[in-house]
């Protein structure tokens, strides 16, 4: 099971006010458990964990494989929680470089955003190749991937013909209704489902990432074999050992001491995306109301060339959430260089491993020493299992952590001003 440490945290809160706090951790875990508290329809990200493969996992397995047959590049179009968990998945698991090996289907995120620049980038890198898409929507008519969908649907019949591209078209939505629910069924694509129970920062364990997972290779069964191990482990542990507890505890009492910034830390730059996933995660969730923690996230040591100093002796209003996995299993060692111009000689024969960890805990002291609290989540090594623990337990996290904060964890009604906004300057019928 993961390991929360919070025993950086002692100058901005006591143990007493931890201990206090229990009785209210529990509540908040037995109202989310019970599915009575607000937004309960919304509940079904719990049950999502299982050992053995579903009869959708199965089928998701094999559509990854034809894909992988028959296409170069796989198109994931999709925003929000559609785009942000698979992509922080896959990333973390087969690394920041995996679209350059050159001996698996290249994965590659359309419909997040509205740049012609990014727009023109993916059809170069089109051109020529063999392509699938996945559209990821509930409803379809979301702006940015509805009109990366009506193009890149036009570009594969240009390329193959009306009827072969519909089998390069695989559609992840709602079982029962919706536009991109209706095309599927006038088109005849294949459909994969986000179960109308989950929303969409919750959906990762869903088809909306695992159909991309296992088109780049990830084991999607060890994935939710991961995630199961968590729920089992901490849907009914009503204790402070349960990680998640301490966790939603330890955040809200120092947001309560002025700690109104999380800045979510890892040392692995592959990790870039998954601070992406818990931004949105924690960021929707919980900010609301006049109230939330601001999530914010950076990768160290790049970040520390950057943010260092305002960590160290900004505002004392943040604190860190610091993500560490396991060393790497293959070291690399650093070599002697006779001349040693660098003066790097006094590291000959260290591994990096030990370099990176001398920089954590040397980082750790100061922020610390600093008076910006660290939390610890320790994982083991990067891999599809501890990914799924960790995609589990963040969103267990979160809906105790929500609850704790007195607002409803699985509604964003602030997300849709803008787009009435847009659509009135767009002149959409209707705004």
């Amino acid at each position: 099971m993961l390991n929360v440490d919070i025993s950086n945290i002692w100058g901005s809160l006591s143990l007493p006010e931890l201990l206090g706090a229990e009785r209210e951790v529990f509540d908040a875990h037995k109202l989310l458990v019970s599915g009575k508290g607000p937004g309960s329809d919304y509940l079904g990200w719990l049950d999502l964990p299982v050992f053995e493969p579903t009869d959708e996992m199965i089928r998701i397995r094999g559509a990854a494989k034809r894909i992988q047959e028959s296409s170069d590049i796989f198109v994931v179009v999709g925003i929000g929680g559609s785009y942000l968990g698979p992509r922080a998945a896959i990333e973390l698991v087969k690394g920041q470089f995996h679209n350059l090996r050159g001996r698996d289907t290249q994965v590659f995120f359309a419909g997040n955003n509205l740049s012609t620049r990014a727009w023109q980038e993916l059809c170069a890198l089109l051109e020529g190749k063999d392509f699938s898409i996945n559209i990821i929507s509930k409803s379809g008519t979301t702006t940015e991937p509805a009109i990366a969908t009506r193009a890149l649907k036009w570009m594969l019949e240009r390329k193959y013909g009306a009827e072969a591209a519909k089998k390069r078209i695989f559609v992840t939505t709602d079982p029962n209704r919706g536009a991109l629910r209706q095309m599927a069924a006038e088109e005849g694509y294949e459909t994969f489902v986000i179960p109308p129970n989950v929303g969409g920062r919750y959906s990762v364990l869903t088809a909306v990432g695992l159909l991309p997972m296992a088109v780049a290779g990830m084991d999607i069964t060890e994935l939710m074999f991961g995630a199961a191990s968590a729920r089992r482990d901490m849907l009914n542990l009503f204790s402070f050992e349960n990680p998640a507890w301490l966790y939603a505890a330890a955040r809200n009492l120092l947001y309560r001491n002025g700690k109104v910034l999380e800045l979510l830390c890892s040392w692995e730059p592959s990790a870039r995306f998954f601070g992406g996933w818990w931004q949105q995660l924690f960021g929707e969730s919980e900010g609301k109301d006049g109230k939330g923690i601001f999530p914010a996230t950076a990768e160290f040591t790049a970040d520390l060339h950057s943010l260092g100093q305002l960590i160290q002796q900004g505002e004392r209003n943040l604190f860190e959430t610091v993500v560490r996995f396991a060393p790497a299993p293959k070291k690399t060692i650093i070599d002697m260089d006779w001349k040693n111009l660098d003066g790097l000689n006094y590291l000959e024969g260290k591994s990096l491993d030990f370099v990176e960890e001398q920089a954590f805990q040397g980082t750790l002291a100061a922020h610390t020493d600093g008076g910006v609290p660290v939390i610890l989540v320790q994982a083991d090594e990067i891999g599809d299992r501890v990914l799924g623990e960790l995609f589990f337990f963040f969103e267990l996290s979160c809906g105790i952590s929500a609850y704790l904060l007195g607002v409803n964890p699985f509604n964003q009604p602030g997300v849709e001003l803008y787009k009435k906004n847009m659509f009135h300057l767009l002149g959409k019928p209707g705004y």
